[in-house]
């Protein structure tokens, strides 16, 4: 390779570098930000449910909803909350925290994971990691469940939901999307019955 050539694809790396590095930031930092509630008829329990939006696609935000209203069938409140949002709730108790991350370059998200970091009450709470992404998540959801055992917290369940990988082999003519959306309100009754046991 002559040195022309080689000083050719050196500037082309870096140029696909810097790229790179602005979309993983202007992902991670410029989604809406917004706090939702999901109130049970007969409240008996609360969540604190967070997540940081992409601003691409919003699975992270329709994942933790589905996973909220499954709550609600079991009698649990839930704040639904965007990481910016979820600071105003940083001192509350609440029966159960649920962090959804999003996927970039195959780890969880700077801004929820900054958040875990900085969270006073974790140790010992009850909490749920919900990981999202196209469909290479592995390495993701073992750091954020790495991140909740560093602060000592109670990890109850730990899934996956992807965009574009099969969440559910068996049901392959179904929209991927809805299939995510049905396993994270599942998911949410079973943790909704496992914290409150004694609801029908």
């Amino acid at each position: 390779m002559t040195p022309k050539r080689r000083r050719f694809f050196i500037k082309l790396a870096v140029i696909v570098l810097l790229v790179w590095t602005g979309l993983t930031i202007w992902v991670q930092y410029s989604g809406k930000e917004f706090i939702y509630e999901v109130k049970a008829e007969t409240e008996q329990g609360s969540a604190l449910i967070v997540f940081n939006p992409d601003p691409v696609y919003n699975l992270d935000e329709q994942v933790c909803k589905s996973f909220a209203t499954g709550l609600q069938e079991r009698n649990i409140s839930s704040t639904v909350a965007t990481v910016k949002s979820a600071m105003e709730q940083i001192n509350d108790d609440f029966d159960l925290y649920v962090f959804c991350v999003n996927t970039y370059n195959w780890t969880p998200d700077w801004r929820l994971t900054n958040y875990i970091k900085e969270h006073p009450n974790l140790e010992n709470a009850r909490v749920i990691a919900l990981t999202v992404g196209a469909g290479a998540t592995m390495r993701a959801q073992r750091k954020l469940e790495w991140h909740l055992s560093d602060k000592g917290a109670d990890l109850l369940g730990s899934e996956m939901y992807w965009l574009l990988k099969p969440n559910d082999e068996n049901r392959m003519k179904e929209r991927n999307v809805v299939v995510a959306n049905e396993l994270a309100l599942d998911f949410g009754k079973r943790i909704g019955q496992l914290i409150l046991p004694d609801q029908p």
